[in-house]
């Protein structure tokens, strides 16, 4: 049976685990997962004329991550609709004194609010899977992107070396489920479903498959941690789209409103 990928039942599920989600996402991936995000900055060199979109971002490490490396030179656009997982993005973004280089937005990497031809690079780390049309995500980062401007997934992956990929599989399917579930109770089984929702996208040349299907070109994969995450890039060449998409938004007065509530 597939993976329940609705946009409701996603949306509640990172709502439950928004308070503990970086602390979980470091501990289970052994602080790893700091590393995959420096290495898709380093590998993604910026120029300083044009701004960079984050989608599905969370609580912003990646968008974060890039204000880091340009220091606000670059302008970033960070969006996600869970607004609670965005509330906490923006207290990261105050704590470390942090002003409108980096905005946090509202919106459904579905149907992105902005003018097509835009950002000179947009990135999802670890959030194309859980939108529920992978393809039609993919056209709307597309889309938004300039050409000549370039396109990044950043996704889990399965390694494929034995005996690595067995014991690592051992361990994604059986003993990270129970102890993220122990650790961070939620009704929505969101530790379970990370190694279902894994195990169903496409990865490798399927993956690369997709963003030429999504209009990009020279598309490649860079495998990091033996295969544990895969880093995908592909550019924009020509634009066939113009005009901007009729997408709701909230702006970040909503997710400051919620702050009280949620953020700690």
């Amino acid at each position: 049976m597939p993976v329940d990928k609705s946009a409701d039942r996603v949306q509640r599920m990172f709502a439950e685990i928004a308070g503990g989600y970086d602390r979980m996402n470091h501990l289970l991936s052994l602080n790893i997962d700091r590393y995959w995000r420096w290495r898709t900055v380093r590998s993604l060199p910026l120029d300083s004329d044009g701004p960079v979109l984050d989608v599905c971002t969370g609580t912003g490490d990646l968008a974060l991550a890039f204000w880091k490396a340009y220091r606000g030179r670059v302008p970033v656009v960070a969006t996600d609709f869970c607004a609670e997982m965005l509330v906490h993005g923006e207290a990261k973004k105050r704590r470390r004194g942090i002003g409108d280089e980096v905005q946090f937005l509202e919106a459904d990497t579905e149907c992105l609010p902005f003018e097509s031809d835009h950002f000179q690079l947009v990135t999802v780390a670890f959030g194309l899977r859980n939108v529920s049309d992978t393809d039609r995500g993919l056209r709307e980062m597309a889309r938004v992107c300039r050409p000549g401007g370039r396109v990044a997934v950043l996704e889990f992956s399965l390694p494929r070396l034995q005996p690595f990929r067995a014991v690592y599989g051992w361990y994604f399917r059986h003993v990270l489920p129970r102890l993220g579930q122990w650790l961070m109770r939620n009704q929505q089984n969101a530790y379970s479903y990370l190694p279902e929702s894994v195990h169903e996208f496409p990865e490798g040349r399927a993956m690369l498959n997709r963003l030429e299907q999504a209009g990009l070109r020279g598309c490649r994969e860079i495998r990091l941690t033996f295969g544990v995450a895969t880093l995908y890039i592909g550019e924009k060449l020509a634009s066939e789209h113009r005009g901007a998409v009729d997408c709701d938004i909230v702006d970040r007065d909503v997710v400051s409103s919620l702050q009280g509530v949620t953020a700690t």
